[in-house]
């Protein structure tokens, strides 16, 4: 008897993480758009337009991820989360994706029940002071009042940067990004502390960008990236070879502009495989053969993206560097499409 019950157990089990496993893709595809979960707020990587349109670096994955999953890059819901709020949104299915600068660690792929898809921003936390205030480093902070969004690793690392510095600093609890830039600017704190790629959107948006200095320290590691539900096996799928299929597409060489011509067949064998010419990576991933040739045009390769909304020729000015393909000496690595 304890054997029968053992295995209505494993059944109920297997059916709960089978139904788990075949979930989001298929309410995706049912639903005819896909819910991602953004910032609130954040230049460059994502905000709203003057027409009201969502765009942005974070806002390029969910694209391309809609664009793969049902053909339409346009079929995305943004949900707007905050630093607290992000987490429930994904966990309780009110997004099916979270796209909003968020790192990657132990605990949260752990203890939270995530799956982390890759990294599309390798990022470390970095301080944004006035000019005024005539600090050189982060080690000069000591008794500051510092800007900090609350339930992020932020409000970790700046604790154990002034612990192991033996300097104390007054916390100004905020909630997201556009709070932290008013309480900033309005002189309520003396720092404001969040990934450097933060600082530097953030500091773009500024009447007076040149009055503010990013500190030279770069005090975390915080690999940034897309996240899905654990068990969402299926899905997880989908999300992480959409973000390696942008990024594969601009080692090779795949561009928005040569894309069509590339589709009709090439002499490269992944190429052909990621366009869907060639193999059946598609129908492996339960998707479209023109999957992988929708998601990059849907905003261009990895590298046309950055460029596009975060890269040296914004306002926000940021240089490639870990971020560079690994063939540049950056971090950006996929593995084969094969």
């Amino acid at each position: 008897m304890k054997n029968t019950v053992f295995l209505g157990a494993l059944t109920v089990a297997g059916l709960a993480a089978g139904a788990a496993a075949a979930g989001t893709l298929d309410d995706v595809k049912a639903r005819g758009k896909l819910n991602c979960g953004v910032t609130t707020g954040l230049v460059g990587f994502a905000a709203p337009n003057a027409n009201g349109e969502w765009e942005g670096f974070d806002v390029a994955v969910c694209r391309a991820v809609a664009a793969a999953a049902l053909g339409d890059s346009t079929a995305v819901e943004f949900v707007p989360t905050t630093g607290k709020t992000r987490f429930t949104a994904l966990a309780s299915g009110e997004i099916d994706m979270l796209a909003r600068n968020t790192t990657w660690t132990f605990s949260r792929d752990v203890d939270l029940k995530f799956e982390f898809t890759g990294v599309n921003y390798y990022d470390g936390q970095g301080f944004m002071v006035p000019k005024e205030l005539g600090v050189s480093s982060a080690k000069e902070l000591d008794g500051a009042t510092v800007c900090i969004q609350t339930g992020t690793t932020t409000e970790l690392n700046l604790a154990d940067f002034f612990r192991s510095n033996n300097i104390s600093y007054e916390p100004v609890p905020i909630e997201t990004n556009a709070e932290a830039q008013q309480q900033y600017l309005a002189g309520a704190c003396d720092v404001y502390t969040t990934d450097a790629s933060g600082l530097a959107a953030t500091r773009a948006t500024f009447d007076a960008p040149a009055d503010h200095v990013l500190l030279p320290e770069i005090i975390s590691k915080e690999p940034l990236g897309p996240l899905v539900r654990h068990g969402d096996h299926e899905w997880g799928d989908v999300v992480r070879w959409t973000l390696n299929a942008l990024i594969t597409a601009e080692e090779l060489g795949v561009t928005s502009a040569n894309i069509a011509e590339m589709s009709a067949g090439t002499s490269n064998p992944e190429i052909n495989r990621l366009l869907g010419t060639e193999g059946t990576l598609g129908e492996m991933l339960g998707l479209s053969a023109d999957w992988g040739k929708n998601a990059v045009a849907a905003g261009g390769n990895y590298g046309e993206v950055f460029a596009k909304n975060i890269g040296e020729d914004t306002p926000i000015g940021l240089a490639r560097g870990l971020n560079a393909q690994w063939t540049e000496g950056g971090l950006l690595y996929s593995p084969p499409f094969r």
